[in-house]
């Protein structure tokens, strides 16, 4: 939709406005920047903003927020931008029509990144660090960070706080929550919530953490962390294993982890993932033969519980282990060279893996792709199509109610955003949804905080 003389005259004014308060430098409008901060990860959902900004500091995060909060003007905080559900960028120009075009935040410019405390095995770092950089940072260190995805190059600290991500690693460690022990935030109007001190036990009042976390800069932009770190587990043994389905899959997660060990990761690949990584990664399946699914289990330990005729691959070093991760972690880039591809991700009751992997399949067109893979023991699935066009809702509204049915929610790691947001009701009642209205409102009564994600 193309914005009229007045709806472009109403945001220049706004942006002015804003860049008198902030600085000529603060702000950017320049086309080509915002180009590579209007477009998601996944290419399927874009839309415009009037501008960019990208402060350094939390004191000029305070004082963008407060200039926002004065003119009206809408902010989307945004990381990496590795976002899958257009939770960090604007979407389409007539969402946008009854109020003014959003200001994109960048936190990449918030680069705190402090010496590990080996005292309390905490590390506080800034919103802009990468994933990828708190894993050096710990490890280096001596610690372990739990939690890690394949996007860890890009994915952010103060974005996979905001979604609560999740990865490879969540049944052995947690999802993010559990590993954020403070946070500091600053709100709409700009004030600033600093719960840094990161005290194990402190029970005085509403976690104020655990509500940051998840809410997909609706509340407030998270501007530092103070996580949680975890002694290494030591030694591990990874198997990829050919398996007939999820269930077969599932016992045996449960019966190769030896008496004393722990397991660290259980990940599933069904075989048309396993064919199209062969052709598009140059990584042939290392399995004798092909099977339905592929699991990939890791444990502590130098030795898994196989069945003597199981086909298997297993890893003992680094390098080995790397080499067969890679089957899983390059599975969303894969599927993304087959075009712009609906990516789902689903989590549904152990039970029940079989039945939505089948009931997503017969919902697919017949000449599409449809790839599932993902975590297993945790119940979350990745379901995603290729061949059906980037705006086909019903196809995701078709299999996220297959989901509902299931007993399962339409979001497991990557949050609602704005792709899911209109089907929130199919994972919480009316009641909660109204709880969660109540909050927005109070935090941010002028509304400006990512409107239009997580809450229509």
């Amino acid at each position: 939709m193309v914005m009229t003389e007045a709806r472009e005259s109403e945001t220049a004014k706004l942006v002015a406005a804003l860049r008198a308060e902030l600085g000529e430098t603060t702000l950017t409008t320049d086309p080509d920047v915002l180009a590579g901060h209007t477009t998601d990860w996944t290419r399927r959902f874009s839309g415009p903003a009037a501008g960019l900004v990208r402060p350094s500091t939390t004191e000029e995060v305070v004082q963008v927020m407060a200039a926002c909060n004065r003119l009206g003007i809408p902010v989307i905080p945004q990381g990496g931008n590795t976002s899958m559900v257009a939770g960090s960028v604007p979407t389409g120009a007539e969402d946008w029509q009854d109020r003014p075009l959003p200001i994109i935040l960048s936190t990449l410019g918030l680069r705190r990144l402090d010496p590990v405390d080996t005292l309390t095995g905490t590390l506080t770092v800034g919103a802009g660090v990468t994933l990828a950089e708190v894993q050096h940072q710990a490890a280096t260190a001596g610690w372990l960070y739990g939690v890690d995805l394949g996007a860890r190059d890009t994915a952010t600290i103060g974005g996979t706080c905001a979604t609560n991500a999740g990865g490879i690693r969540v049944c052995a460690y947690g999802m993010t929550r559990r590993q954020v022990i403070g946070l500091e935030v600053v709100l709409a109007d700009g004030s600033v919530i600093s719960r840094l001190g990161g005290l194990p036990k402190d029970n005085t009042g509403y976690d104020l953490n655990g509500l940051m976390v998840g809410s997909e800069g609706t509340l407030g932009v998270i501007t530092a962390v103070r996580l949680q770190l975890h002694s290494p587990p030591g030694p591990s043994t990874l198997a990829l294993v050919g398996v007939e389905s999820m269930a077969a899959a599932l016992d045996l997660v449960a019966s190769s982890v030896p008496a004393g060990e722990h397991l660290l990761g259980a990940e599933i690949i069904d075989a048309a993932g396993m064919a199209l990584i062969a052709e598009v990664a140059d990584l042939p399946n290392p399995l004798a033969s092909p099977w339905p699914y592929v699991l990939l289990v890791e444990a502590t330990g130098d030795w898994l519980n196989l069945p003597d005729e199981s086909d298997a691959v297993v890893g003992m070093d680094h390098a080995a282990r790397a080499k067969l991760w890679a089957y899983r972690e390059k599975q969303p880039e894969a599927i993304s060279t087959l075009g712009i591809a609906h990516k789902l991700d689903i989590s549904v009751p152990l039970a029940h893996l079989d039945a939505l992997t089948q009931g997503a399949r017969e919902l697919v067109p017949p000449d599409a792709v449809i790839i599932v893979f993902g975590h297993l023991r945790d119940g979350n699935l990745h379901v995603e199509i290729a061949g059906v066009p980037a705006d086909d809702r019903e196809l995701d509204h078709a299999i996220f109610e297959l989901a509902a049915g299931l007993g399962g929610v339409l979001s497991a790691e990557h949050g609602v955003g704005r792709a899911k947001a209109a089907w929130l009701h199919m994972s919480r009642s009316e009641a909660e949804i109204a709880t969660m209205r109540s909050i927005k409102s109070s935090l941010d009564p002028v509304g400006i905080l990512n409107p239009g994600a997580l809450l229509v």
